[in-house]
């Protein structure tokens, strides 16, 4: 009998035979892990399968490497409030689709997890949106995709950096990177070496930053490339950074 005890953020939960479900969790000790939920559909579990959540969970199979099955307690709801602001929502979705889908499982990712657990934590904070941005660049590094953002890949002056190499993700100074600007993507100021502005339309720079390197790394050989939900919340982001921009411009 293989059985073990962890904690986990829901990932993904889906519907199979009568009443039950395949959970997947993104645990402490174990990594990405399935199992199948006995009475997931029932209003009791469904509240605590929400994606994000934390659990308690106790795994056992009667043989290694079979789904086995998993029993849930809650031990941890959604951040106050995330259900009513379709931004934070689509962020956690965004995390929970990307560690679903890119991680291999049972492989130990406890790092993530503890990075995922912060994310959480912060969702109430004025700088989720960064910390989100800062998750990925994390989540990336975990998969083995580190960018280096704390010197010129051109020799140039660390403290102007401006610009990130699309092919090498290593960051580049404003003047050695001007005459390829076009070809660059933009460095966000909270992520420079002495910081600048946290406005909308620099996370928006921050998320196109962590998108490309998504696309053209992590999920390069990926049949249905970056999954849908991250997809929606960079769109979703853009439309609400437009929309402060104009309502700006109106006062």
């Amino acid at each position: 009998m293989e059985q073990w005890r962890d904690q986990g953020f829901v990932l993904s939960v889906r519907a199979h035979g009568e009443g039950g479900a395949v959970v997947s969790l993104l645990t402490e000790n174990h990594g990405r892990h399935a199992g199948y939920l006995h009475g997931a559909q029932s209003s009791k579990k469904r509240a605590m399968l929400e994606l994000g959540s934390l659990v308690g969970a106790e795994w056992h199979s009667r043989v290694e490497g079979q789904l086995g099955t998993l029993s849930l307690e809650p031990e941890g709801g959604l951040p106050h409030g995330i259900l009513d602001d379709s931004l934070k929502l689509g962020a956690l979705l965004s995390a929970c689709a990307l560690c679903d889908s890119a991680l291999p499982e049972r492989e130990g990712h406890a790092g993530l997890f503890h990075g995922f657990k912060t994310l959480t934590g912060m969702m109430n904070d004025d700088i989720w949106a960064a910390a989100y941005i800062y998750w990925e660049i994390a989540f990336l590094k975990e998969l083995g995709f580190g960018m280096d953002l704390k010197r010129c890949a051109g020799g140039g002056d660390f403290q102007t950096l401006a610009y990130v190499s699309p092919k090498s993700g290593r960051a580049v100074s404003y003047e050695a990177g001007e005459p390829y600007k076009d070809k660059l993507l933009e460095l966000p100021a909270f992520l420079k070496p002495n910081g600048g502005p946290l406005d909308d339309a620099e996370i928006l720079k921050g998320l196109k930053m962590t998108g490309h390197f998504l696309e053209h790394w992590a999920f390069a050989h990926h049949t249905k490339g970056i999954p849908e939900a991250r997809l929606r919340f960079e769109a979703r982001y853009a439309k609400y950074a437009m929309n402060e921009k104009e309502e700006v411009l109106i006062a």
